[in-house]
């Protein structure tokens, strides 16, 4: 052993080894929990306590003060943070708060809860507030007293003091004074304009709460009250001429709902401009998520069944013309708040919603009163469908373009092959699905507009040493290539990609070791044979769950259905549900032998519905062409037993064994 490699050896022991305490994981990886281009996002979760305040029935203003030093002050009137010793911690619950992470009063969902509906998720916002800040005050008016704390680089500087509250002033509330700490963040100084925007937003979703914002700086002062909420926000931002009035309602679930926990649901204001950008927005729980999210699936989805049944019971589509989603959406500005009892977003920063139940939640609410008002107002109704199927002809027209450049050449599709009604290449996806019983599956739960299913009998060929002028010997094989459209081909061939049928191409096989032996056969032959389908990101893979988990009623949310994906899964839902007071023993655990066990409903639901499936996309990763392709034959070939078994040797025990 050279002496670099001995000391390279010596100097990894268990000293290496470091544990991150308290806020230390903050401070190493800022990134992680918050933006770090200014420090508007700190900021913004001491705002979200205070709107979560309102949220909850308590209080009914928010001031926030932008000083010329740059601290950022936000004032509430709510029930103020609790200031008496934690039973178990021992410690101030507003200095456990701020001082460790994963801790806060919005876990418990419960009725009862101190938060039913919430925005913090996690007992993480404020603390990252306060390991990324030089300098944070908190004064807390609670029980006739103003206690004061004061923390300097996340630990705290000035211990709990109390004293008798000053005259004047609210008795209730709490005030959050955050000096941001420059060297996390691009720049110490908060957007204005940003905040500004922020703000109103939280003005809109919180009709008669009044928001104010002062600058020192500029001496900016303006204050927000919007009586007339989403409605009167969406009104006073909308380009272009509107189409309709704008259509605005909301729907909660009450203590009867089956399906979903009483108060979840949402408000929404909806309207078709003719031209002009669109404007949309959307919220959970009053957090905004930017990128969207499963409840906007939800309004989309509400809204095009709404507006395609209006134009079907009223005539209004011309013979030949077939409305999609994005026909009747594409010109649709909206403002979305829905209340989630536990949503589920990405990422820390919350800026898209993953709840899977909100796409149903939303559009169970806005389809039926949608419609209602529609059939109300056909006049309305008439002008939306006119503007939907404009918009539809208009895609039509360009579809039909690209068409004409196509080859006229019409291939024999296979038998067993149940193909969609959509010709666009874009929209289309065919799934190779394991077995004729899961491909029955398949084809009830699937959308039939744009989702093609192909069954495959049986385990698919070995193809790693197929010469290419014997792949079509494999009744599998030729069915595949024939169905996609492409020719066999070479990593270095000149291929003709014109012919492709489909822009996904997903693999779909149980979710155990067999399924995941057939996932590596298809793989093998789309590497080798159809390797430009992956450089050009056709090629996917689905993700089915494994478990189910059945979760008894509990307070106020109904009965529920839990899918993981894996065991690791699995244990993080139970150990969710147990934080929530639900007893491991009640939770009826199934485990799915194959894709045919799962209903029609349940397939499409975890798995083919493209807002709330998992679906991820094949690519060559960090290795080259050739060495992945040495990879492969050490993997795949028949010749290479001595190989393979020296490699699973070496790597064996990284593998999770499924027996």
């Amino acid at each position: 052993m050279s002496a670099t490699r001995a000391r390279t050896a010596a100097d990894y022991g268990e000293a290496s080894i470091r544990v991150l305490k308290g806020l230390e994981p903050v401070r190493q990886r800022p990134g992680m929990y918050t933006r770090t281009e200014s420090p508007l996002h700190i900021i913004q979760e001491v705002i979200d306590n205070a709107a979560d305040e309102i949220l909850a029935g308590f209080g009914t203003r928010i001031d926030v003060i932008v000083q010329a030093d740059g601290s950022v002050s936000v004032e509430d009137d709510g029930r103020g943070i609790p200031v008496g010793n934690h039973p178990e911690e021992k410690a101030p619950v507003v200095e456990i708060v701020f001082t460790r992470l994963h801790a806060g009063g919005k876990f418990d969902k419960r009725a009862g809860g101190a938060y039913s509906f919430s925005g913090g998720l996690h007992g993480v916002g404020v603390s990252v507030t306060n390991a990324l800040s030089s300098r944070l005050e908190v004064v807390v008016r609670r029980d006739r007293r103003e206690h004061t704390i004061v923390f300097a680089g996340g630990d705290v500087a000035e211990p709990l003091r109390s004293r008798a509250m000053p005259a004047g002033g609210p008795e209730t509330g709490t005030r959050v004074t955050v000096w941001p700490d420059g060297k996390y963040f691009d720049t110490p100084r908060v957007s204005v304009d940003e905040l500004e925007r922020l703000l109103r937003s939280k003005a809109m979703l919180m009709p008669g709460t009044q928001v104010r914002l002062q600058v020192a700086a500029t001496r900016l002062d303006r204050t927000w009250r919007f009586e007339g909420g989403l409605a009167e926000y969406l009104g006073s931002v909308l380009s272009g001429e509107l189409v309709a009035p704008i259509f605005a309602a909301e729907g909660y679930a009450g203590g009867d709902d089956a399906t979903f926990a009483e108060g979840e649901g949402g408000s929404w204001v909806v309207a078709w401009t003719d031209e002009g950008a669109v404007a949309r927005e959307s919220f959970v729980n009053l957090i905004p998520t930017t990128a969207g999210g499963t409840h906007e699936s939800g309004l989309r989805e509400g809204v095009f069944n709404a507006v395609k049944a209006f134009a079907e019971a009223h005539s209004a589509l011309p013979k030949g013309v077939r409305l999609l989603p994005e026909d009747v959406f594409s010109r649709v500005s909206f403002v979305l708040s829905a209340k989630v009892l536990d949503p589920q977003f990405q990422g820390q920063i919350k800026e898209r919603l993953n709840s899977r139940d909100a796409v149903r939640l939303i559009a169970s609410f806005v389809r039926p009163q949608l419609e209602f008002w529609l059939n109300q107002h056909p006049e309305h109704g008439r002008r939306i469908a006119e503007l939907a199927v404009q918009q539809a002809q208009a895609r039509t027209r360009a579809l039909q373009k690209i068409e004409k450049r196509k080859s006229s050449a019409v291939a024999v599709l296979p038998g067993k092959l149940t193909d969609c009604e959509s010709t666009e290449l874009a929209r289309n996806e065919l799934f190779l699905v394991e077995g004729d019983s899961a491909g029955g599956s398949a084809k009830l739960g699937r959308d039939k507009e744009f989702q093609a299913i192909l069954p495959l009998r049986g385990k698919v060929l070995n193809t790693w040493e197929v010469e290419r002028d014997r792949l079509f010997g494999n009744a599998e094989v030729h069915d595949i290539a024939v169905a996609i459209g492409v020719d066999p081909h070479g990593l270095h061939d000149t291929v003709d990609l014109t012919g492709l049928r489909y822009g996904k191409i997903c693999i779909l096989a149980d979710a155990d070791v067999d399924g995941a032996h057939i996932q590596v056969l298809l793989l093998t032959l789309f590497f080798r044979h159809f390797p430009r389908l992956i450089e050009t990101g056709h090629v996917y893979v689905a993700r089915p769950p494994l478990f189910r988990l059945d979760v008894p009623p509990q307070g106020r949310r109904p009965a529920r259905r839990l899918y993981c994906l894996d065991d690791d899964e699995r244990s993080t839902s139970m150990a969710k549900l147990k934080d929530e007071g639900v007893r491991p023993e009640a939770v009826e655990i199934g485990r799915f032998k194959g894709l045919g066990e799962m209903t029609a409903q349940q397939l499409w639901e975890t798995t083919m519905n493209p807002d709330t499936r998992r679906l991820l996309p094949v690519a060559l990763g960090a290795l080259d062409q050739r060495a992945t392709a040495d990879m492969m034959t050490m993997l795949m070939g028949r010749g290479e037993a001595p190989a393979r078994r020296a490699w699973l040797e070496t790597h064996g025990n990284e593998v999770e064994a499924d027996v």
